[in-house]
């Protein structure tokens, strides 16, 4: 009996790529796919899979929000989150949102595959690398963490998405809430970062989001 799974990515390629690898395994089986957190939940109410594989970044919204909101609608169904975004920044978020596991898209598709497996399998998967920062992080007492994972989940969504070039209206309308929330959120962090003006942010932003581009999942070569 094949393992039902669904995708959810806003890039066709990543999608597109992803079922090609999974229907070619003879234990797993895509069931449906989506773009948007909407017809994410929509289709996974629908389709009721064993496993949903969630990018971070979605056009109307968070995937750490989709992963929370997925055991309301498919309760048997688990979240791994799949990502161009650093596993040190994301990867404990996802798990605390209710994710199985955290997978960058720089992996290879044996890891991925890997983890597929491990997570049906009841277990959660992290990299061996990311296992490593953690232990460091609660041996070495007082050292200071990045000041991205000091942001809260909402605040760190408001970050990158000022990153990606977008203005207070569209990540009002990308996260669902008011502009003057997102100028709140925007308030704090520059506090956070101890930075003097909107300006100063939207470069520490942008560079941030340039430090994190990965691509596709590489060859197992």
């Amino acid at each position: 009996m094949s393992h039902r799974i669904f995708i959810v990515d806003d890039h066709p390629l990543v999608r597109e790529m992803l079922s090609g690898l999974l229907n070619q395994q003879p234990d797993l089986r895509v069931c449906g796919d989506a773009e948007s957190l909407e017809m994410a939940l929509f289709r996974i109410k629908e389709t009721q899979p064993d496993l949903a594989i969630v990018d971070i970044a979605l056009p109307s919204g968070s995937g750490l929000d989709l992963v929370k909101q997925i055991k309301h609608v498919a309760p048997g169904c688990m979240a791994l989150v799949l990502s161009m975004y650093d596993e040190l920044t994301y990867a404990e978020r996802a798990i605390r949102a209710g994710a199985r596991g955290y997978l960058s898209k720089r992996d290879t598709t044996k890891r991925i595959l890997l983890a597929v497996r491990e997570v049906l399998a009841g277990r959660i998967y992290i990299s061996e690398e990311f296992k490593s920062l953690v232990t460091e992080k609660f041996l070495v007492q007082g050292r200071a963490q990045e000041q991205e994972v000091q942001l809260s989940d909402r605040e760190l969504e408001v970050f990158r998405l000022l990153g990606e070039g977008k203005e207070t209206k569209q990540i009002a309308d990308s996260l669902r809430i008011s502009i003057k929330t997102v100028q709140v959120y925007c308030a704090r962090i520059k506090e956070k970062y101890g930075l003097a003006n909107h300006t100063e942010l939207l470069r520490r932003a942008m560079r941030w989001v340039d430090s994190q581009e990965g691509g596709l999942p590489g060859s197992d070569g």
